[in-house]
């Protein structure tokens, strides 16, 4: 059974620096993901911090630098209305913000790591525009106004295939997130009518940029919308420790072609002790024994979680 820990601003921690730090200095960006690499050797190798806010910052939203080992935050919203975004001209990806530093730093690790499967976290549409004018100015203007919504939604879909390509010209994979569009946050029925035809124009759009699917991880309570998550084309889904994992699996136990990340509970992995962890490392293992094509996962690792807990799991897991 393959481990997949998703490493993030637990990639600071192991190099002894905070996420702030990390998420502005290239070379810094580097040494902590390949240091991660190092220990755990997961894969994907998805190279970034705050991965959900680089592309709301490219358009114009304020990313706020905490003190401490906080993770860097959008504070301030730049746009009042969706009409605005669905307005703004695509950024650059190879000029804007930090997206340049984050795909060289990427390139390095997959020049360093010649085995790894490095990939670039690439938002999805509602995410970005939460980001750009917050989730209740988002939520209540997709219930006033659907088809509006879904339309800007659909121009930031342009944008991040845009982003694909860049991505693929650096000789790089691509990651694919979108956790805010998930229930409860957005109900399964606005979610097909708002998020599924921009999510699935992006999904198919980067594919085809990329010569292979793409993978969608999309946290929270996803199982109502699974069926609409696998009209997109996605190859590769997370069955989220939010949802309810046995329905989830069910649902999608036929379809094997399709490669599913189930997710332990975080929350057990930071706090152990090893015998709560391996506890519920089998309660997971044993919603998927004898489906093909499956991997064991997790959230983002907080910056704080023991490194030996993710090592303990890794071994674990190594000959099941």
């Amino acid at each position: 059974m393959d481990f997949t820990p998703s490493v993030y601003e637990h990639a600071a921690a192991l190099i002894g620096r905070s996420p702030r730090e990390v998420s502005r200095n290239g070379e810094l960006l580097f040494q902590g993901h390949a240091e991660a690499f190092r220990r755990y050797r997961h894969s994907p190798v998805v190279v970034g911090i705050d991965i959900y806010n680089l592309e709301a910052e490219a358009y114009g939203a304020i990313v706020t630098q905490p003190e401490g080992n906080a993770v860097p935050a959008i504070s301030t919203h730049p746009y009042a209305s969706v009409v605005e975004v669905g307005r703004l001209p695509h950024y650059d990806p190879v000029r804007a913000g930090r997206i340049p530093m984050m795909l060289e730093a990427a390139q390095r690790i997959a020049r360093t790591f010649p085995s790894a499967d490095v990939r670039v976290p690439v938002s999805g549409p509602f995410s970005i525009a939460c980001a750009l004018v917050g989730f209740e100015t988002l939520l209540c203007e997709a219930v006033g106004d659907p088809v509006c919504v879904r339309d800007a939604l659909l121009h930031l879909a342009e944008g991040q295939i845009n982003f694909c390509r860049a991505v693929r010209d650096c000789g790089l994979g691509v990651a694919f997130f979108e956790s805010a569009a998930a229930p409860p946050l957005l109900s399964p029925d606005m979610f097909a009518a708002v998020e599924l035809p921009p999510l699935r124009r992006v999904i198919e759009g980067a594919g085809a940029i990329l010569g292979q699917p793409v993978p969608c991880v999309i946290g929270g309570n996803t199982a109502p919308i699974l069926h609409h998550l696998l009209s997109t084309g996605t190859r590769y889904v997370i069955c989220p420790v939010e949802t309810d994992q046995a329905a989830f699996m069910g649902c999608i136990w036929q379809c094997t072609e399709i490669r599913v990340r189930i997710n332990m509970d975080l929350r057990v992995l930071v706090r152990g002790p090893w015998q709560a962890i391996r506890a519920e490392v089998d309660r997971v293992l044993a919603l998927v024994r004898g489906r093909a094509n499956v991997c064991l996962g997790t959230g983002t690792l907080p910056f704080e979680t023991p490194a030996e807990n993710v090592l303990h799991v890794a071994e674990y897991v190594k000959f099941l």
